[in-house]
Parts: structure tokens; C-alpha cells; sequence
């Protein structure tokens, strides 16, 4: 579980609205109409720009930021460093026994094609394209975020002058000044919220979790075509040390 996505999250929330409570009534700053431009808004536009298949899929999506997937770098480093000593001592068909349900799913597929005797080149090249299909459908997974981002601000200044204009067409009356108002700056407040304290920070922390797994994969092609070329560990353990931060290397 990532902690402080939750506590950026739920965070941000409450100094928004500790800030308004401090300055005045929160009810004040609760507009129905505000709500259903804004929210109601951005969904259909949404909808309107995705298959619905995409929409839905946010709640799986929005999930990874709170359960991010596990990547340890240093974890896969270790592993690889292992199935190389193995193939060094036994030769790389020994490999073959020491795939288990706890090896990593992509470095298994690599020293499977590394065991078949599949060309280098071939490996390399079917493990880059795995990669960059995943980029593509981690780009594609955050993408509601991104869109939500744009739209709710958008909506919101739809609000603003739909509520200037009912505050304008209605000067003779003081009473409707009041809620054409409300809506007019309650609706550019509700969309800068929803993009700036809940859709970009997710969109950014899903994109930071994506170049984290892009980054181990590329650990991971790097060590298999070392392991497949018949490296010694050390090589090994030293082609993999620069994916890691320096306090992490391991030492030779």
C-alpha cells in the first residue's frame, strides 16, 4: 500500500477544507448546480471521448495508485546474478529447473527464449516490444486522469459564466445576485480542485510507477542477453548495479 498517495490524497482534501471552515461557513461552498456542471460535465465528456470499456477501467486503474504494483530492483539484480552463476557452472539449459512460480514472470519468458535457443537479436528485440506495448497500455490506463484534468477546469469556467450571466440578466432582483455568483466562482473552484488536489497527482504517480516497471524490465533484457551470452556473474552484477541509486549497488 502506498501511504503517502493516501495521505497526499486525503491531504490535500482536508487543508482545503480546514482552510474554508477557518475563513467562514462550509455550506457556503457546497453548490449543487456547481456540482452537476462540473462533475456531471466532465463525465459526459469523458464518455464521449472513450469507449465505455475505458471509463470503467479507471476503478482498476485508480486503484494502482493506493496498490502500486511491487518493483524491486534490487530483488530481480539478485536473481539474475543467481541464474547466471547457475549457467556459468551448469550451462544455460540448467536454467530450465530453477524457473519457479516466484521467478519473475518477464525474466522467466526471457530465459525461456534464452534456453530454446532463440537468436539474441530476437530476444532482445521481442522483450523491447513487450516493453513498449506495456508503456502503451500504461499510457492508455492513466489517460482518464489526464482527461478528467482538462475537462473538470473547462466545465468549471462554463459554470463561472453561466452564473455571471444569471447574475447579469437579473440586477434588478438583489436576491438572485447571490446564487448566480455562487455558481459563477464555485465552479471554477470545484474544477481547479478535482484536477489539481485528486486527477494530476494520480495521473503523475501512475506515470511515476510506470517508469519504475520500464525500468526493471530494461534491468531485466540487459541481464538476460548477459546471462544468454555467457557472462560471468560479476559482468553480470556489474551491467545491472546502473539501474540501481548508488547506496544500493552492490560492491565487487
Amino acid at each position: 500500500m502506498d501511504i503517502a498517495s493516501i495521505i497526499g490524497l486525503v491531504g490535500s482534501q482536508v487543508l482545503i477544507v480546514v482552510s474554508i471552515m477557518i475563513g467562514g461557513d462550509i455550506r457556503g461552498f457546497i453548490d449543487i448546480p456547481s456540482i452537476i456542471i462540473v462533475i456531471g460535465g466532465g463525465i459526459t465528456t469523458l464518455l464521449s471521448s472513450m469507449t465505455m470499456g475505458e471509463f470503467f477501467n479507471f476503478f482498476r486503474v485508480g486503484l494502482k495508485v493506493v496498490f502500486p504494483p511491487q518493483v524491486n530492483l534490487k530483488q530481480i539484480m539478485t536473481q539474475l546474478v543467481e541464474f547466471a552463476t547457475v549457467a556459468r557452472r551448469d550451462g544455460i539449459l540448467a536454467l530450465e529447473n530453477h524457473l519457479d512460480e516466484k521467478t519473475n514472470k518477464f525474466v522467466a519468458t526471457g530465459i525461456r527464449m534464452a534456453v530454446d535457443g532463440t537468436d539474441p537479436e530476437l530476444i532482445e528485440k521481442l522483450m523491447l516490444s513487450d516493453i513498449e506495448s506495456l508503456q502503451g497500455r500504461h499510457k492508455n490506463g492513466k489517460v482518464f486522469f489526464d482527461l478528467f484534468a482538462k475537462y473538470a477546469p473547462a466545465f468549471g469556467m462554463i459554470g463561472t459564466l453561466i452564473g455571471l450571466v444569471a447574475m447579469l440578466a437579473n440586477l434588478s432582483d438583489p436576491s438572485a445576485i447571490g446564487p448566480g455568483m455562487a455558481v459563477a466562482l464555485l465552479t471554477t473552484l470545484y474544477g481547479a480542485v478535482i484536477a489539481n488536489a485528486i486527477c494530476l497527482p494520480m495521473a503523475d504517480k501512475l506515470a511515476f510507477y510506470s517508469r519504475m516497471e520500464v525500468q526493471a524490465r530494461m534491468m531485466i533484457v540487459q541481464g538476460v542477453m548477459a546471462i544468454q551470452s555467457g557472462d560471468n556473474p560479476r559482468i553480470v552484477e556489474q551491467k545491472l548495479n546502473v539501474f540501481l541509486a548508488p547506496n544500493q549497488r552492490a560492491s565487487s
